[in-house]
């Protein structure tokens, strides 16, 4: 397996640098033949290369098997036509990275007001509301007149298909459960495609039982029932929000993993932003970066049937699960370790066979 690891602003080179120990540790407990290579994005290319990401680290991400990118400072982008280019963006529409999938979980040792519940939430990431990728050419926003400002929403049926079908698939591999989050009261036309379609789709997964709610009735229900859900999917900026307060509810942001999956590509990636404020102080949480790259590694050994990448991924898994249960963990999720040593401690605990199994 070929990787690209591109680390990013703020805290991502430190929050990458623990995933390269946890991912060097699975390597020698699994054996992988895992290939990482490392390249620059961000404030740094931009220094160098005038660009934020460049079309010849796309060259080397399209001939890997997976990205992994850290945090960017993308507030401070603004002007594409002088490099400063978001570089997730840039990844997802040249990748087409449709599928954005947001595991939530409680974890042992972490305060939670809504008690336990293990959920993941399907977000079509290519259309939508979004300026950046519902247009051919220019943006989905148009100011009018200095009044009145209209924002173009697009919703096509290839998108909603591929995305329903995704998510009843991984709907398929957990609990058999799946939720339809939409607004077709309102938005009947561009809702009332997504409701239908997925409500079409679900005649292909006979064994996986479906409910559907209105957006903001989601919301209530997931603060009050968040264990009544198992696999959630929606269309991209209600998936975007609905994914944050899941991570959040969970207790923490840093605990969330992701990963931007197309037919061909993922793309491993925290579900926080550069933080740049503890930027150097080595109290950054890397478990979001360090589970998001688990589930690449599941998505890839099971897309090509490969069962040794899906065992490393469950026991990253296990092994994040023990460190924050014992307290191995940043003081954010209620340990007292530091970001280098939270990395040390979960790499040190894939080697417990008792703990993540025989290799």
């Amino acid at each position: 397996m070929k990787l690209v690891l591109l680390a990013g602003d703020g805290i991502g080179p430190e929050i990458s640098a623990a995933t390269r120990v946890v991912l060097d540790a699975v390597v020698d407990r699994f054996g992988l033949p895992i290939e990482i290579e490392e390249d620059l994005m961000g404030h740094a290319s931009l220094a160098k290369y005038g660009a934020t990401i460049t079309e010849a680290v796309l060259d080397k991400v399209r001939a890997a098997d997976g990205l992994i990118l850290g945090p960017a400072a993308t507030f401070d982008f603004k002007d594409a036509s002088r490099g400063e280019i978001n570089p997730s963006m840039f990844f997802r529409k040249r990748l087409d990275l449709f599928a954005n999938i947001r595991p939530s979980r409680t974890y042992e040792g972490v305060p939670s007001k809504v008690g336990p519940f293990d959920l993941v939430v399907v977000r079509e990431n290519t259309e939508g509301f979004y300026a950046d990728r519902n247009m051919e050419s220019g943006g989905g926003e148009v100011l009018v007149t200095a009044d009145v400002a209209i924002a173009i929403r697009r919703i096509t049926r290839h998108c909603c298909e591929r995305i329903a079908r995704a998510a009843f698939e991984l709907a398929r591999s957990r609990r058999k459960r799946l939720t339809f989050v939409h607004k077709a009261n309102v938005l009947k036309v561009s809702d009332g495609m997504f409701l239908d379609i997925c409500r079409s789709v679900a005649k292909e997964f006979p064994d996986v039982e479906t409910d559907d709610y209105l957006v903001d009735a989601m919301m209530a229900h997931v603060i009050r029932a968040p264990h009544r859900f198992d696999v959630i999917v929606t269309t991209n900026m209600y998936g975007d929000i609905l994914s944050d307060l899941t991570a959040e509810l969970s207790g923490s942001l840093g605990l969330g993993g992701s990963i931007n999956a197309g037919t061909e590509y993922a793309m491993a990636q925290a579900s926080h932003g550069s933080a740049p404020d503890i930027a150097g102080r080595d109290i950054a949480n890397p478990i979001s970066l360090i589970l998001s790259t688990a589930q690449m590694l599941d998505w890839y050994g099971r897309r090509r049937n490969d069962n040794r990448y899906v065992q490393a991924a469950d026991a990253i898994g296990a092994a994040v699960e023990a460190a924050v249960r014992t307290g191995q963990a940043t003081r954010d999720v209620g340990g007292k370790l530091g970001t280098a040593a939270t990395a040390a401690a979960i790499a040190a605990l894939l080697q417990r066979p008792d703990l993540v199994g025989a290799a």
